[in-house]
């Protein structure tokens, strides 16, 4: 398109000065050809204008985000969920009240995984299935207070595994595009959009109205970049969380980092699973 216009404003400069050398020419430049020449003369100055600003527009998405004329969204989301989805893992564990059914993050090849603490909470045993649909027994190795919600769990699968990419949450803002996967109601692998709807920065909350459900819970919440940025913790409305009505909550990601490298330092096990 920038080609098109380029060669069309090309093409009338051409035409405009061979115009105005004609007139020079036979010295017949009569009070209409001099009208005519200050009329060319601004409409060629008007449409060069019109073309870098058309130019500027077209690098800079229109928005000053993304190139509109690279930026497919629903290719992005497509090429983001093939991406991620294969690091993102079904955990049922068993608790007094029945089968506690979560989301899990892996973030390290060797079977470390990020979820949510009230996922696997008092659970005595976990069950850990990962995108190709093997199970494996998890462990738990590590347990974040109630209010951060985060829990390291590790599986032992004997061979390296996808991982997530962590974003940084530090630059989240209200109105990004994010995506949430999940296991809601056990539909594994389920994928949904939103936005960023609020920061609650007194509670330490990314507030999304991405769909989240029971089974979300410890699933990521990702930028349009393919960065993990927050960890689905809760939902919020009016029927005791029987379903969603776009007010959902993750725990930022930078949150989480910390998590992990506190307990890097403090558990051995940890440690042996992310070492090499």
């Amino acid at each position: 398109m920038i080609l098109i216009v380029s060669l069309i404003i090309i093409l009338l400069f051409l035409l405009c000065i061979k115009y105005f050398k004609t007139q020079t020419h036979n010295h017949h430049i009569t009070h209409l050809s001099v009208e005519r020449g200050v009329f060319m003369r601004k409409f060629i100055v008007t449409m060069l204008v019109f073309t870098g600003m058309f130019c500027s527009a077209q690098d800079k998405g229109f928005c000053g985000i993304l190139d509109a004329a690279r930026y497919d969204e629903d290719a992005t989301i497509s090429e983001i969920y093939e991406k991620m989805s294969p690091a993102i893992v079904l955990i049922e564990a068993d608790v007094k009240d029945g089968l506690s059914s979560g989301t899990g993050c892996i973030i390290d090849s060797k079977g470390l995984i990020l979820t949510s603490s009230h996922v696997i909470s008092g659970a005595p045993a976990i069950q850990v299935t990962i995108s190709t649909g093997e199970v494996f027994k998890g462990e738990v190795v590590s347990v974040m207070g109630k209010d951060n919600d985060l829990a390291l769990i590790k599986i032992k699968a004997n061979k390296e595994l996808p991982v997530i990419a962590l974003g940084d949450s530090e630059k989240v803002k209200v109105g990004q595009k994010v995506l949430a996967i999940g296991n809601p109601f056990g539909f594994n692998g389920t994928l949904t959009t939103g936005i960023v709807s609020r920061i609650d920065y007194s509670k330490n909350k990314i507030q999304t109205d991405a769909a989240i459900n029971p089974g979300n819970s410890g699933g990521p919440i990702i930028n349009i970049h393919g960065e993990v940025i927050g960890i689905s913790q809760s939902i919020y409305n009016p029927d005791n969380n029987i379903s969603n009505i776009g007010i959902g909550f993750a725990v930022p990601i930078n949150e989480a980092k910390n998590f992990i490298k506190l307990s890097m330092s403090n558990n051995s096990k940890l440690s042996k699973t992310t070492t090499n």
